[in-house]
């Protein structure tokens, strides 16, 4: 790997260690020529995911916009962006389980509110009023009944 402070192509690791539950490796190298320490990650590579959307086009998955949809929901909410970051993780991960490498938005807007659902019921109603297009308040009042 290249230093990136000298660019030379030759350094040791000094310690490695498992991160996020044995997902990645985390590993502190030095480099051999100019001795400045530095980090790196490695993470296994998964196979890209294909959202079909629905007016049937296909996009690539993008994790941010799991993260925009979860920030909006639980905006002002008593909930973490830690805890955001891991909702967001779950679903991730739940995804790549799926049989095939494509999944419908429809799939991952249940996912999403079934995770809401238990972690606060504000955050809940605001994500489905979003993903299930409430024309009206009959909507959002049908919605809280559910719960």
């Amino acid at each position: 790997m290249k230093c990136p402070f000298c660019l030379k192509d030759n350094d040791r690791v000094v310690e490695s260690r498992e991160i996020d539950n044995g997902e990645g490796v985390r590993r502190r190298r030095e480099c051999i020529s100019c001795k400045k320490r530095f980090t790196s990650y490695e993470r296994i590579m998964e196979r890209p995911l294909w959202v079909i959307k629905k007016d049937k086009e296909k996009e690539l998955y993008d994790r941010k916009k799991i993260l925009d949809g979860l920030t909006r929901a639980c905006h002002k909410r008593p909930i973490s962006s830690s805890m955001i970051e891991k909702i967001a993780h779950d679903i991730e991960k739940a995804l790549h389980k799926e049989k095939g490498r494509e999944v419908k938005s429809s799939r991952i807007g249940e996912i999403i509110l079934k995770r809401l659902k238990g972690v606060d019921p504000v955050a809940y109603v605001r994500f489905a009023s979003v993903y299930r297009d409430f024309k009206d308040v009959k909507g959002f009042a049908e919605e809280i009944k559910k719960l």
